[in-house]
Protein backbone atom coordinates (compact mmCIF):
# COMPACT_ATOMS: atom_id res chain seq x y z
CA UNK A 1 0.00 0.00 0.00
CA UNK A 2 1.22 3.49 -0.85
CA UNK A 3 1.38 5.81 2.17
CA UNK A 4 1.73 9.58 1.89
CA UNK A 5 2.45 11.90 4.83
CA UNK A 6 1.07 15.30 3.99
CA UNK A 7 0.42 18.78 5.39
CA UNK A 8 -2.41 20.88 4.08
CA UNK A 9 -1.48 22.61 0.79
CA UNK A 10 2.25 22.07 1.35
CA UNK A 11 4.68 20.57 -1.19
CA UNK A 12 3.23 17.14 -0.47
CA UNK A 13 0.14 18.29 -2.37
CA UNK A 14 2.05 17.42 -5.54
CA UNK A 15 2.11 13.65 -4.94
CA UNK A 16 -1.43 13.80 -3.51
CA UNK A 17 -2.64 15.35 -6.77
CA UNK A 18 -0.62 12.80 -8.76
CA UNK A 19 -2.19 9.93 -6.84
CA UNK A 20 -5.65 11.27 -7.58
CA UNK A 21 -4.82 11.57 -11.27
CA UNK A 22 -3.63 7.97 -11.30
CA UNK A 23 -6.52 6.64 -9.21
CA UNK A 24 -4.28 4.15 -7.42
CA UNK A 25 -5.06 3.08 -3.83
CA UNK A 26 -3.18 4.96 -1.11
CA UNK A 27 -3.37 5.94 2.53
CA UNK A 28 -3.15 9.62 3.41
CA UNK A 29 -1.73 10.62 6.78
CA UNK A 30 -2.21 14.30 7.60
CA UNK A 31 0.14 16.22 9.86
CA UNK A 32 -0.01 19.67 11.49
CA UNK A 33 2.25 22.26 9.91
CA UNK A 34 5.17 22.33 10.53
CA UNK A 35 5.33 18.71 11.72
CA UNK A 36 8.92 18.95 13.00
CA UNK A 37 7.59 21.31 15.68
CA UNK A 38 3.99 20.22 16.15
CA UNK A 39 4.24 16.43 15.80
CA UNK A 40 7.66 15.45 17.05
CA UNK A 41 7.13 11.71 16.62
CA UNK A 42 7.11 12.32 12.87
CA UNK A 43 10.90 12.69 13.15
CA UNK A 44 11.04 8.92 13.62
CA UNK A 45 9.52 8.59 10.13
CA UNK A 46 11.49 11.39 8.49
CA UNK A 47 14.41 12.67 10.59
CA UNK A 48 14.45 15.93 8.60
CA UNK A 49 10.90 16.66 9.69
CA UNK A 50 9.98 17.73 6.16
CA UNK A 51 7.05 16.66 4.08
CA UNK A 52 6.23 14.75 2.04
CA UNK A 53 7.27 11.35 3.26
CA UNK A 54 6.21 8.71 0.78
CA UNK A 55 6.31 4.93 1.02
CA UNK A 56 5.56 2.36 -1.66
CA UNK A 57 6.57 -0.99 -0.25
CA UNK A 58 10.30 -0.73 0.39
CA UNK A 59 10.59 2.51 -1.56
CA UNK A 60 10.93 5.66 0.57
CA UNK A 61 11.03 9.15 -0.93
CA UNK A 62 10.88 12.72 0.39
CA UNK A 63 11.12 14.99 -2.68
CA UNK A 64 7.74 16.00 -4.05
CA UNK A 65 8.65 16.41 -7.72
CA UNK A 66 10.64 13.17 -7.70
CA UNK A 67 7.67 11.33 -6.19
CA UNK A 68 5.47 12.60 -9.02
CA UNK A 69 8.02 11.43 -11.57
CA UNK A 70 8.19 8.02 -9.87
CA UNK A 71 4.42 7.62 -9.70
CA UNK A 72 3.90 8.66 -13.31
CA UNK A 73 6.59 6.27 -14.53
CA UNK A 74 5.55 3.35 -12.38
CA UNK A 75 1.76 3.59 -12.42
CA UNK A 76 0.81 5.90 -15.26
CA UNK A 77 1.29 3.58 -18.26
CA UNK A 78 2.78 6.50 -20.16
CA UNK A 79 -0.18 8.83 -19.61
CA UNK A 80 1.44 11.34 -17.27
CA UNK A 81 5.12 11.20 -18.15
CA UNK A 82 7.23 11.49 -21.27
CA UNK A 83 9.61 8.72 -22.25
CA UNK A 84 13.31 9.29 -22.91
CA UNK A 85 12.69 8.35 -26.54
CA UNK A 86 10.19 11.20 -27.04
CA UNK A 87 11.12 14.65 -28.31
CA UNK A 88 9.72 16.46 -25.26
CA UNK A 89 11.65 14.38 -22.71
CA UNK A 90 14.15 17.17 -21.96
CA UNK A 91 11.51 19.89 -21.52
CA UNK A 92 9.43 17.48 -19.41
CA UNK A 93 12.29 16.98 -16.94
CA UNK A 94 13.13 20.66 -16.99
CA UNK A 95 9.59 21.78 -16.13
CA UNK A 96 9.24 19.01 -13.55
CA UNK A 97 12.16 20.45 -11.59
CA UNK A 98 11.53 24.10 -12.52
CA UNK A 99 8.29 23.96 -10.53
CA UNK A 100 10.17 23.23 -7.32
CA UNK A 101 13.64 24.69 -7.69
CA UNK A 102 12.71 27.93 -9.46
CA UNK A 103 9.07 28.68 -8.64
CA UNK A 104 8.50 27.20 -5.18
CA UNK A 105 11.80 28.01 -3.46
CA UNK A 106 11.47 31.84 -3.45
CA UNK A 107 7.94 31.57 -2.13
CA UNK A 108 9.10 29.58 0.89
CA UNK A 109 11.17 32.62 1.87
CA UNK A 110 8.18 34.90 1.31
CA UNK A 111 6.18 32.72 3.68
CA UNK A 112 8.93 32.40 6.25
CA UNK A 113 9.84 36.05 6.53
CA UNK A 114 6.36 37.37 5.90
CA UNK A 115 4.25 35.01 8.03
CA UNK A 116 6.01 32.30 10.01
CA UNK A 117 8.78 34.16 11.82
CA UNK A 118 7.96 36.14 14.98
CA UNK A 119 7.17 39.78 14.27
CA UNK A 120 10.62 40.97 15.34
CA UNK A 121 12.33 38.59 12.89
CA UNK A 122 10.20 39.33 9.85
CA UNK A 123 11.95 40.88 6.86
CA UNK A 124 9.65 42.92 4.61
CA UNK A 125 12.47 43.62 2.14
CA UNK A 126 13.18 39.91 1.74
CA UNK A 127 9.47 39.28 1.19
CA UNK A 128 9.39 41.95 -1.50
CA UNK A 129 12.62 40.80 -3.17
CA UNK A 130 11.75 37.11 -3.32
CA UNK A 131 8.21 37.88 -4.43
CA UNK A 132 9.64 39.86 -7.35
CA UNK A 133 12.05 37.01 -8.06
CA UNK A 134 9.19 34.54 -8.31
CA UNK A 135 7.15 36.79 -10.61
CA UNK A 136 10.16 37.41 -12.86
CA UNK A 137 10.66 33.64 -13.25
CA UNK A 138 7.12 33.34 -14.59
CA UNK A 139 8.22 34.93 -17.87
CA UNK A 140 9.46 31.63 -19.27
CA UNK A 141 6.25 29.87 -18.27
CA UNK A 142 4.14 32.68 -19.72
CA UNK A 143 5.66 32.28 -23.17
CA UNK A 144 5.05 28.54 -23.21
CA UNK A 145 1.47 28.41 -21.92
CA UNK A 146 0.48 31.30 -24.14
CA UNK A 147 1.18 29.02 -27.10
CA UNK A 148 -0.03 25.65 -25.79
CA UNK A 149 -2.36 24.31 -23.07
CA UNK A 150 0.28 22.53 -20.97
CA UNK A 151 4.01 22.89 -20.43
CA UNK A 152 4.81 19.95 -22.71
CA UNK A 153 2.25 20.73 -25.40
CA UNK A 154 -1.24 19.28 -25.66
CA UNK A 155 -0.60 16.67 -23.00
CA UNK A 156 -1.02 17.09 -19.23
CA UNK A 157 1.92 15.51 -17.36
CA UNK A 158 3.51 15.33 -13.93
CA UNK A 159 5.44 18.46 -14.93
CA UNK A 160 2.17 20.41 -14.88
CA UNK A 161 1.56 19.17 -11.35
CA UNK A 162 4.98 20.38 -10.29
CA UNK A 163 4.49 23.82 -11.83
CA UNK A 164 0.82 23.91 -10.85
CA UNK A 165 1.62 23.47 -7.18
CA UNK A 166 3.90 26.52 -7.31
CA UNK A 167 0.97 28.50 -8.73
CA UNK A 168 -1.26 27.13 -5.98
CA UNK A 169 1.28 28.31 -3.42
CA UNK A 170 1.16 31.75 -5.02
CA UNK A 171 -2.51 31.92 -4.02
CA UNK A 172 -1.36 31.49 -0.41
CA UNK A 173 1.51 33.98 -0.65
CA UNK A 174 -0.71 36.56 -2.34
CA UNK A 175 1.37 36.64 -5.52
CA UNK A 176 -1.26 35.05 -7.77
CA UNK A 177 -2.99 38.39 -8.26
CA UNK A 178 0.03 39.46 -10.32
CA UNK A 179 0.03 36.49 -12.70
CA UNK A 180 0.34 37.44 -16.38
CA UNK A 181 -2.86 36.61 -18.26
CA UNK A 182 -1.52 33.43 -19.96
CA UNK A 183 -0.29 32.07 -16.61
CA UNK A 184 -3.62 32.89 -14.94
CA UNK A 185 -5.46 31.07 -17.74
CA UNK A 186 -3.15 28.07 -17.43
CA UNK A 187 -3.71 27.96 -13.68
CA UNK A 188 -7.48 28.06 -14.24
CA UNK A 189 -7.20 25.09 -16.61
CA UNK A 190 -5.28 23.10 -14.04
CA UNK A 191 -7.80 23.83 -11.30
CA UNK A 192 -10.60 22.45 -13.48
CA UNK A 193 -9.07 18.98 -13.48
CA UNK A 194 -11.24 16.59 -11.42
CA UNK A 195 -8.16 15.12 -9.72
CA UNK A 196 -7.10 18.56 -8.47
CA UNK A 197 -10.52 19.09 -6.89
CA UNK A 198 -10.44 15.54 -5.47
CA UNK A 199 -7.03 16.17 -3.87
CA UNK A 200 -8.29 19.37 -2.24
CA UNK A 201 -11.34 17.57 -0.90
CA UNK A 202 -9.29 14.61 0.31
CA UNK A 203 -6.84 16.71 2.32
CA UNK A 204 -9.71 18.62 3.97
CA UNK A 205 -11.73 15.52 4.78
CA UNK A 206 -8.79 13.61 6.25
CA UNK A 207 -7.43 16.65 8.10
CA UNK A 208 -10.75 17.24 9.82
CA UNK A 209 -11.22 13.52 10.57
CA UNK A 210 -7.81 13.49 12.26
CA UNK A 211 -8.58 16.64 14.26
CA UNK A 212 -5.86 18.75 12.64
CA UNK A 213 -6.38 22.49 12.32
CA UNK A 214 -5.71 24.54 9.22
CA UNK A 215 -2.48 26.53 9.13
CA UNK A 216 -4.01 28.70 6.40
CA UNK A 217 -6.54 30.32 8.71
Amino acid sequence: MIVLYHCESARSFRPLWMLEELQVPYELKMLPFPPRLLQRDYLEINPLGTIPAFFDGETRMTESAAICQYLAARYGAGEFDIAASEANYGPYLNWLHFGEATLTFPQTLVLRYGRFEPAERRLPQAVEDYGRWFLARLRGLEAVVDAQPFVCGERFTAADISVGYALMLAEITGLAKEFPAPVASYWTRLQKRPAFAAALEKQTTVRKAQGIGSWLS
